[in-house]
């Protein structure tokens, strides 16, 4: 059995994990899916994970596939009495089937639980098909300094700059909140170390990947992993799949290609984390530049328009991996 380990984000990643577990039982596959939770963040009291909700959610067939995020047949009555008794953020709404999984996951937090012991709780439910894991168990939240009109620089959190503003706001650098005392979850590291391969869904390089691979020891569990490790590409023609990545790139000056992605990662020959990197086939003139950056790189369709097409990526990325693996 083939130990599958994936480092993901939320909707897109979602869509990457379904593809992974449609071929679980034809290529023996054991999969773990390791979630961001950079997004994670108190709100009325309540610790709220939308990464790995958002993976949960969609492996449990219970997601909003027209909305593609949150829960299917949401009703938001109590997130309107929050916003009538003016508390909360009335720009970021909680549904009600949604606040159920919030309230279930605090108080098995406030029981002592830590959060992959909770989520492990959580996902139980599901049946999810794969083990879902935390990056951290630790609070490490995404801020983003941004500037006012004035020059004023204030750190807002990552939802409420995407959510609320939708990136349009001059924005600085995105900081890790609690990064200098916290580590990567003990189980996370785990599946790291005894993975076969590794793979890199297409989230977003900077605020999804980026910020597990911000953790203390996952960078190094990455490097010393007898894994092979192979990304997908998130971009595409020049341009993200879904969601902010364009901004996020822009933000930190990384050029938004493919190519400039996995130059990001880099090369594990090289010292980055890198075996294989996957293209979409319309960028497949940037096969040699990553070639000779010490990765193996191919060009495949990389449109993620179906369980299916999903699964057909990811079973390129395997291939990948098998050829690369040395002797």
């Amino acid at each position: 059995m083939t130990q599958l380990t994936i480092l993901a984000g939320g909707v897109g990643g979602a869509r990457f994990v379904r593809g992974a577990r449609t071929l679980a039982a034809a290529m023996d596959l054991d999969i773990t899916v390791i979630a961001n939770t950079g997004d994670d963040l108190w709100l009325t009291g309540l610790r709220v994970c939308p990464d790995l909700d958002s993976l949960m959610y969609s492996l449990g067939g219970a997601n909003d596939t027209e909305r593609g995020w949150g829960r299917a047949g949401e009703s938001e009555r109590v997130s309107a009495e929050l916003t009538a008794y003016g508390v909360g953020w009335p720009w970021f709404t909680l549904g009600d089937l949604d606040l159920g999984t919030h309230i279930a996951r605090t108080a098995l937090l406030r029981e002592g639980l830590s959060l992959t012991e909770a989520t492990e709780r959580l996902a139980a439910r599901w049946k999810l098909g794969v083990r879902l894991l935390p990056a951290t168990d630790d609070e490490v939240e995404t801020n983003v300094e941004v500037a006012d009109e004035e020059g004023e620089t204030r750190l807002i959190h990552f939802e409420e700059w995407w959510v609320r503003h939708r990136g349009n706001i001059p924005t600085r650098r995105f900081v890790q909140q609690g990064i200098q005392s916290a580590v990567a979850a003990p189980a996370a590291l785990e599946a790291v170390a005894s993975s076969d391969v590794v793979l890199f869904a297409p989230s977003n390089p900077v605020v999804s990947i980026g910020t597990i691979l911000t953790l203390p020891g996952m960078g190094q569990a990455l490097r010393n992993s007898p894994a092979r490790v192979v990304g997908v590409s998130p971009i595409i023609g020049g341009a993200a799949v879904r969601g902010m990545a364009e901004l996020c790139l822009r933000t930190i000056g990384v050029e938004v290609s493919a190519a400039a992605v996995g130059l990001h990662y880099g090369s594990r020959p090289a010292g980055g984390l890198l075996d294989g990197w996957l293209v979409d086939s319309a960028d497949s003139e940037t096969l040699g530049p990553l070639r000779a950056a010490g990765m193996e790189a191919r060009a495949v369709p990389l449109w993620m328009t179906s369980d299916e097409s999903s699964a057909a990526i990811v079973a390129e990325a395997l291939n990948l991996a098998a050829g690369t693996r040395t002797a």
